[in-house]
């Protein structure tokens, strides 16, 4: 079957200005809100442009909930994100094809979606950190283009439309979103805050940009004229549509006082190149064109752009290829299964002495314990769907062992409070519970972490003193006492976090009792059986940290400055407790042979190198390429991730794996935030993990390092 050609912009721009043309002012300006109403007289439908799906169609009803994004961008696959895209745009089609059919055109059931999230996770304190891919921006611009295209499709239209959020530098504090300025400089902009959105737009042909609430450099994002007129319409040549965050365009008159009143947000957000108002404010356009801020050409433009969507969508043809995908298609048998399948490659094994996979054929008893143990919202993330078929960790656990090992189970503590259950007992009313089981047990399950109601977005976490981010990176309430506890029971204790972001156990990583520690992130509708699958065997985990896990606090930067000096990976002084790119597996890994092809006309270079897994298990590795420019004061003050690249190996299998390095690695960024050459010789390391020597310690395997001149 021939591959459709694509409809153009351009194509879709002069079939979209036809329908505008009919249309009256008053009719324009109502299609500028995200809840456009219907023009019957044109035989338009209303429509509303808020959809999610940042790991799945969400708040949509039933759909199939994959691992949060976090989780997803710890597989660094590509390949496999784009197919879990894939799956979301089919449910997506599917739900909206009935939806409207039935004449259901509310919110979170069109087909322009608000994902994904690729802002940097540059501070391990926000909340928001899990609906990303993390602090990398290579890594970030390669999952991000993966996924726009995987919800995009192929085909003549677009199956979904996917929006690249938040434009731009959006990383906390959440509680100040509304009226914060990130300032940030040039060389931080073009080095780490713009090239996912970059990428969105240059390779994956997005069609969708939605602005932040803060300002970015004094100028709030939603009318901004260095992001939105020199960046987005100026070096990247955008042609899709801009929408602002929900209520974004308030704050630009009433939390950052830009303008006036709404009358002239709604003028200098057109003229900046905003075409749709997700809030109330859009109703001042008319105003604004009667006091002359703006025109109507100005607000028609705007609509056409909007409308040009729609028809790339297929919703004013009649040969749409997606209109045929059936209901039956969301939430099949077949999208559970693969849910289930993936999950492992989301895990991150921390730390294991051996204890992991479990033998049941060898244990009486377990205890589960801990208040992610028996939790939806621990294993659902944030905007998410509604999974038919579910597991909480210990159902997982419980189905798994079914008859043949007793499972004892207790909540432990509450996940924040101080009070399990009830205000009328003691403190700590569930410890002696979960000791009691600990103590009848073989081996001791402690799932602990956070959940989605005290880390995520302003407004929707009932964190109500950081808003959905967090203070610190240990563990809330009373989950440490649980955990020391535990451990004093003298049972071997394996640690399953739940949570989207960096944790610690403030030291407990390293007592003699803990003998696992697996970092299972939110895991999906499935995930419940998927954790299970790997504490048994069944499945191995294989992610990798696409955060650094801080040791604490202590000397970070202030979560209001936006420099990248001193965070992540790249940039930081001090030891990580696990570092981005570290990941165990359920076997070992030998490197050998790595040879380099320098290209010099293209300035970088290919790398290829023999991988055996050495173990006595199938397993999944991510091989990781890292670049240091050896003479640049420019260059970042470590190294930067090149290049990666997922390998399968049966137990005593060798592969070769070939891996072409990203050539921005070998140019940097000056203080004008310009691209240029500037050094020309280079560490190239090329293993599992980063070079540094706390990751080689952990992995116990040492990259391999070859130098590259130009």
């Amino acid at each position: 079957m021939t591959k459709a050609t694509r409809m153009t912009h351009v194509e879709a721009l002069e079939q979209a200005r036809g329908i505008v043309a009919k249309m009256t002012l008053d009719e324009k300006i109502g299609q500028l809100n995200y809840a456009a109403p219907a023009i019957e007289r044109l035989g338009i439908p209303e429509y509303n442009y808020w959809n999610e799906a940042l790991h799945g169609v969400a708040r949509a009803g039933v759909a199939t909930v994959f691992p949060q994004s976090i989780g997803l961008a710890a597989m660094f696959d590509p390949d496999e994100l784009e197919r879990v895209a894939q799956v979301i745009a089919t449910e997506g089609r599917a739900k909206y094809n009935e939806y409207a059919a039935h004449n259901d055109r509310d919110i979170y059931k069109g087909l322009t979606y608000w994902s994904p999230n690729v802002n940097i996770f540059r501070d391990p304190r926000w909340g928001r950190g899990q609906e990303t891919y993390g602090e990398d921006p290579y890594l970030t611009s390669r999952l991000g283009v993966a996924f726009i295209r995987g919800l995009q499709g192929d085909g003549r239209y677009l199956k979904l439309a996917a929006t690249a959020k938040h434009f731009a530098v959006h990383s906390g504090p959440e509680a100040k979103r509304h009226e914060f300025d990130a300032v940030a400089s040039k060389k931080d902009m073009a080095e780490t805050y713009l090239p996912a959105f970059k990428a969105a737009v240059e390779e994956a042909d997005v069609e969708t940009i939605m602005t932040a609430y803060n300002s970015t450099n004094g100028q709030p994002c939603s009318v901004n004229d260095d992001l939105l007129g020199h960046h987005l319409y100026g070096e990247w040549d955008f042609k899709g549509h801009v929408v602002s965050d929900f209520m974004a365009l308030e704050d630009v008159h009433e939390n950052h006082h830009y303008t006036k009143d709404a009358a002239e947000t709604m003028a200098a957000a057109i003229k900046a190149g905003l075409h749709l108002c997700a809030g109330r404010c859009s109703g001042a356009t008319k105003e604004a064109i009667e006091r002359g801020l703006v025109s109507e050409r100005e607000v028609t433009e705007a609509v056409e752009k909007l409308y040009a969507t729609r028809v790339r969508l297929g919703m004013f043809a009649g040969d749409c290829e997606y209109d045929a995908i059936g209901y039956e298609s969301n939430d099949s048998a077949e999208h559970r299964a693969y849910n289930r399948a993936i999950a492992p490659k989301t895990f991150v094994l921390l730390k294991n002495d051996g204890i992991l996979p479990l033998d049941r054929t060898k244990l009486n008893a377990i205890s589960v314990t801990g208040p992610n143990a028996d939790s939806m919202q621990a294993i659902l993330g944030n905007y998410f769907g509604r999974p038919s078929h579910k597991s909480t960790i210990l159902e997982g656990i419980e189905r798994a062992c079914g008859d043949d090992v007793r499972v004892y189970s207790g909540l432990g503590c509450s996940l924040f409070g101080t009070h399990a259950e009830s205000g009328l007992s003691r403190e700590n009313e569930r410890e002696s519970e979960a000791v009691i089981n600990a103590e009848h047990s073989d081996v001791i399950i402690a799932a602990l972490g956070l959940d989605s109601t005290i880390e995520g977005e302003q407004g929707d976490a009932g964190n109500s003193m950081g808003a959905g981010d967090k203070a610190n990176l240990s563990l809330p309430g009373r989950q440490r006492h649980l955990l020391e506890r535990l451990l004093e029971v003298g049972k071997p204790v394996i640690v399953l976090l739940a949570a989207g972001s960096a944790l610690t156990l403030d030291g407990l990583e390293d007592h003699p009792n803990l003998a696992a520690l697996l970092q299972v992130w939110y895991p999906g509708g499935q995930g419940g059986d998927a954790v299970a699958d790997v504490l048994f065997g069944k499945a191995a985990p294989s992610g990798k940290l696409p955060v650094t896990f801080y040791r604490d606090c202590e000397g970070m930067p202030d979560f209001e400055d936006y420099s990248m000096a001193g965070r992540t990976y790249k940039f930081m002084e001090g030891e990580a407790l696990y570092p981005f790119g570290y990941g165990l597996t359920y076997s070992t890994t030998a490197l050998a042979d790595l040879s380099v092809s320098p290209d010099a006309d293209r300035r970088t270079a290919t790398v290829t190198i023999d991988v055996a897994n050495t173990g006595g298990r199938a397993e999944e590795q991510v091989v990781q390429a890292y670049v240091r420019n050896c003479e640049s004061p420019l260059a970042p003050r470590n190294w930067q991730l090149a290049g990666f690249r997922r390998v399968a190996l049966e137990a005593g299998e060798r592969g070769t794996v070939t891996i072409g390095l990203d050539p921005d690695a070998f140019t940097v960024v000056d203080g004008n935030g310009d691209r240029v050459i500037d050094g020309n010789r280079f560490e190239l390391f090329v293993g599992v993990s980063q070079p540094d020597r706390r990751s080689v310690e952990l992995c116990g395997v040492e990259p391999l390092k070859a130098t590259v001149e130009f």
